[in-house]
C-alpha cells in the first residue's frame, strides 16, 4: 500500500511540472494541454515503460538454453524469494551492471550486463540478483521506471520550453529568463523527486536481497566490486539516457559535480557497512 501511495505522489508531482511548463509556454490553454500529455505519458509509463528501458539497453532475452546458468540462478531466488519467475535478459556491454523493471511482480524482469556475469564470481552474483529481485518483491520497480520515463520527458520539455515560449510582437522571448530558468530547474526538480524515494529503497533493497540469498557478505562483496571496475568502464547507455542511472544497483554514471551531488544511489561504503552489520548479527 505505502508503495502505490508512494507511485501516485510520483506521477502527481510529475503531473504538476508538466501542467508548470504547460503554463509557461501557453497561459491556461497550454496548462491544460501539458496536463493531457502528462496523463497520456503516466498511462504510457505505467503499461510500457518497461519494454521502452529494456529496448533502450537492448536487452536480449534468455532462457534455460540460451544462459542456462544465470537463468536457473534468477530461478532459484525467484522461488526462495516466492516470486513469480520474471522474465530474465542480457545486456552486451562491459561495465558491470543490472536492474530490474515492470509494473508489478507478475510481469517483472531483470537485466544484467554480460560484463557482470564476467566480473563476479557466482555467489556474489547471486547476491546482486538477489538485490533485484527484493526490489521486484517491494513492488518499487514501477517507480523505478516511471520516474526513469517521467524524468527523461520533463528534460526534454523544458528545453522545449526554452526555444518555445511565447513572444513578443517582435519575435523575441517576452521572458527569457523565465524560459532559461525552467530550462534548468526542471530537470533538477525531476532528480530530486527521484532522489526522494530512491536512496532509501537502495537500503531496503540491500537487506532484502541479503535475506534472499542468505549471503549479505557476498552482496557486500559485489557492490565493493562493481563499484571498483565501473568507475574505469562507462555505460554508455546510461550516460545518453541519464535518467535510467537510478534503476542500476550501483550509479554508472561517470563524473562528479551535479551528478555525484544529485546522485539517486547512497554511497557504496554505507550500504557495505550496513550489509557486514548484518553479517556480525
Amino acid at each position: 500500500m505505502f508503495n502505490l501511495m508512494k507511485t501516485a505522489i510520483l506521477m502527481a508531482a510529475i503531473t504538476a511540472l508538466f501542467m508548470a511548463i504547460g503554463a509557461m509556454l501557453g497561459g491556461q490553454s497550454g496548462m491544460l494541454i501539458a496536463l493531457v500529455v502528462a496523463l497520456g505519458m503516466n498511462f504510457f509509463s505505467y503499461w510500457f515503460s518497461d519494454k521502452l528501458v529494456l529496448k533502450m539497453y537492448n536487452a536480449q532475452e534468455v532462457d534455460a538454453q540460451s544462459a542456462p546458468q544465470f537463468y536457473n540462478m534468477v530461478k532459484e531466488l525467484a522461488q526462495r524469494a516466492q516470486l513469480p519467475m520474471p522474465k530474465v535478459y542480457l545486456i552486451q556491454e562491459d561495465a558491470p551492471n543490472a536492474f530490474a523493471t515492470g509494473r508489478n511482480p507478475d510481469h517483472a524482469a531483470v537485466a544484467a550486463t554480460t560484463g557482470i556475469l564476467r566480473v563476479l564470481s557466482e555467489r556474489e552474483l547471486r547476491g546482486v540478483m538477489a538485490h533485484e529481485l527484493a526490489h521486484v518483491k517491494h513492488r518499487d520497480i514501477l517507480i523505478s521506471t516511471i520516474s526513469a520515463t517521467m524524468a527523461g520527458a520533463i528534460s526534454m520539455l523544458a528545453n522545449f520550453a526554452m526555444f518555445f515560449s511565447p513572444r513578443d510582437s517582435e519575435g523575441r522571448p517576452a521572458n527569457p529568463i523565465v524560459g532559461i530558468l525552467v530550462a534548468i530547474l526542471a530537470p533538477i526538480a525531476a532528480s530530486l523527486i527521484q532522489m526522494a524515494i530512491s536512496r532509501a529503497r537502495e537500503f531496503e533493497a540491500d537487506r532484502g536481497g541479503a535475506e534472499i540469498s542468505g549471503d549479505p557478505q557476498s552482496l557486500a562483496s559485489a557492490l565493493d566490486k562493481i563499484h571498483r571496475y565501473a568507475q574505469g568502464i562507462p555505460l554508455e547507455t546510461a550516460e545518453r539516457h541519464p535518467e535510467t542511472a537510478q534503476m542500476m544497483i550501483m550509479n554508472p554514471l561517470s563524473g562528479g559535480g551535479l551528478r555525484g551531488l544529485f546522485s539517486t544511489h547512497p554511497s557504496t561504503e554505507e550500504r557495505i557497512a550496513r550489509l557486514m552489520a548484518m553479517v556480525r548479527r
